[in-house]
């Protein structure tokens, strides 16, 4: 599995963005297709998930109520639009994939994905 992720930039507090991530390869319906962001100096951390099959997701509560992971089966993309931009989130943007059956429920660990792409960073100016 490839990952192309895109849609960062620089924008004000209060704006939005949508990243893209497409995907290239098969993807099976119990993968689960991620967002991660690092800012620098800081540990890599989960954003939002979704598993392909059912479209069950998580998001993080530092971006719930702002942020929305959504699907498109046909065009094996997720996407992230993002709303209410805050200058905390400020950071690179990584997609993942996580291949593995899954048992657990958010699928928040990075270490339990095994496809990344690469980042697109996202700017937010106060």
């Amino acid at each position: 599995v490839q990952l192309q992720a895109s849609g960062g930039g620089l924008v004000q507090a209060g704006g939005s963005l949508r990243l893209s991530c497409a995907a290239s390869g098969t993807i099976y319906s119990n993968y689960i297709m991620a967002w991660f962001r690092q800012a620098p100096g800081k540990e890599r951390e989960f954003v939002a998930g979704i598993w392909w099959r059912s479209g069950r997701r998580a998001v993080a509560d530092s971006v719930k109520g702002r942020f929305t992971i959504s699907r498109d089966n046909a065009e094996n993309t997720v996407y992230l639009q993002m709303n209410s931009l805050k200058p905390e989130d400020t950071a690179v943007y990584v997609c993942a994939t996580d291949t593995h059956p899954r048992t657990t429920w958010p699928p928040v660990s990075r270490y339990e994905y095994d496809y990344w792409g690469q980042g697109t960073q996202v700017t937010v100016s106060s």
